[in-house]
């Protein structure tokens, strides 16, 4: 049998094993997630402003996150810079001027002590921000370097240890003390835009959303993928894990929002509306998992009720597309950034 043959026949062999695994799954499928929660009250109303204005950078926001003191915030811009804010205060407390366009990640420790970042450059580099200005530079340290442009960066339950997502198809799990390479991940079969960190710790696993649209759960002590979800028609820009650790939702160019359940290893809600038509590229879920948040490139956040499956509201927020979105670690507010240059804080 030539090559061809055995490739026609490994095809037809995975698709077989396709068609019996969503029978596996289609057989446990008793109720859906509205049918389950139909005694539930839905939420009627939910309102937010714009509390804070953020004003700094020149270009594009492409990334935020927040610090754990619930007050601190770092943002990174098309214009290269990365910026330390004070969002009680309004004010700018780092400045830190990079030699690369498009700082696509950043990522505040969990100490607070330090932020990281990368962009074009394709490297992921830590600065510490708790000493005087003047040492930026020459205390910067460099983790790691993909073969392709840095999408996403997350601490990985400590200041040592980081998780990086790239153009290369691969997610990396570095060092940070020593820059070595932990364990890389590959599977995805397109740029890895997004990975989000489990919130229970004894997991030891993470999530990435890539432009197969494809996500993948990933187990970090084996670099293997545990699970894989499929539904979106088009590159998944971001995932998030609910806080109960069980569950995590996606944003699709597609203009949906998709959650996945672990435990039942299937999509389990899709928030869409005939209106949107336009993609997600940020989201988040409320404290208490209730409600959901989607920055999406018509300028708006949709907040969707995770039980119902239903939009609660619409906010208009930028004058242009939103690109990140995250709830503060108190749930008390939200951060959207937008290329439109600014930050706005939400409550």
């Amino acid at each position: 049998m030539d090559d061809g043959g055995v490739l026609d026949k490994l095809q037809k062999e995975a698709e077989l094993l396709k068609t019996k695994l969503l029978a596996e799954r289609s057989k446990v499928l008793d109720k859906s997630l509205s049918e389950v929660t139909a005694a539930v009250d839905g939420i009627q109303s939910y309102s937010a402003k714009a509390r804070r204005v953020l004003k700094g950078h020149t270009s594009k926001v492409l990334c935020m996150d927040w610090c754990s003191d619930k007050r601190h915030l770092v943002s990174s811009s098309q214009d290269g810079t990365v910026i330390v804010w004070d969002a009680y205060t309004n004010t700018k407390e780092h400045v830190i001027s990079i030699r690369t366009i498009w700082l696509m990640a950043c990522a505040f420790a969990p100490s607070g002590a330090a932020i990281a970042t990368g962009g074009l450059d394709n490297k992921c580099t830590l600065y510490p921000i708790n000493s005087s200005e003047h040492s930026y530079f020459t205390k910067k340290k460099l983790v790691g370097t993909h073969t392709s442009y840095l999408s996403c960066c997350k601490f990985f339950n400590s200041d040592n240890l980081i998780l990086t997502a790239s153009g290369d198809s691969t997610c990396a799990l570095w060092d940070v003390e020593s820059g070595t390479l932990l364990q890389s991940f590959r599977g995805h079969l397109g740029d890895v835009m997004s990975l989000d960190v489990s919130p229970t710790e004894c997991y030891n696993t993470f999530v990435s959303g890539g432009c197969d649209g494809m996500a993948m759960v990933w187990d970090v002590r084996n670099g293997q993928c545990v699970q894989a979800f499929d539904g979106h028609e088009s590159d998944i820009n971001t995932v998030r894990f609910h806080p109960c650790g069980e569950a995590f939702a996606s944003g699709s160019d597609d203009a949906t929002l998709r959650m996945f359940d672990l435990r039942a290893d299937r999509e389990i809600s899709c928030f869409k509306r005939q209106s949107i038509l336009f993609g997600c590229n940020a989201v988040d879920f409320s404290l208490s998992g209730r409600l959901l948040f989607g920055g999406y490139n018509d300028y708006t956040v949709n907040v969707w009720d995770v039980l119902k499956v239903q939009r609660v509201t619409i906010i208009y927020a930028h004058e242009n597309r939103v690109s990140c979105l995250k709830v503060s670690p108190d749930g008390t507010g939200f951060c959207t950034g937008s290329w439109d240059s600014m930050l706005k804080v939400w409550a």
